[in-house]
């Protein structure tokens, strides 16, 4: 199988030696998304609430360049810097994932940026 590398504009540039996402087979896998603005390539600090709905819509830009969508997401991992933001996280997840409950591990770690308080990465499949 051929490996495929995901990059789309509307969601942040990498700041590493890695890839948006790859793309094998019927499958996609999509790099840890921190709430980063991908038109200033700023990330959000002032509001831990939007830096988090922006790290899922960086998923969902990457999931869409990648032919994909969030409701073919087999499986999300979350990093929370804080365990105080797992309340406010799970509020933003189902803006993303309403009725459709992928397979979820949120683990608390520190995100690479300081000010992150949040890095999500995905699994999903293709059509």
């Amino acid at each position: 199988m051929d490996m495929e590398f995901v990059y789309t504009e509307k969601a942040p540039k990498p700041v590493g030696p890695y890839s948006q996402a790859v793309k094998i087979g019927n499958m996609v896998f999509v790099s840890g998304q921190l709430g980063i603005d991908p038109s200033t390539g700023k990330l959000i600090k002032d509001d831990i609430e939007l830096q988090m709905r922006r790290a899922f819509m960086n998923v969902a830009s990457i999931l869409e360049a990648a032919g994909s969508n969030l409701s073919k997401v087999v499986k999300v991992t979350v990093y929370l810097k804080d365990p105080s933001y797992f309340k406010t996280m799970n509020e933003v997840y189902v803006e993303f994932f309403r009725d459709y409950k992928p397979a979820r591990t949120t683990v608390i770690a520190s995100p690479p940026i300081d000010e992150a308080v949040i890095e999500v990465d995905v699994i999903a499949y293709l059509d």
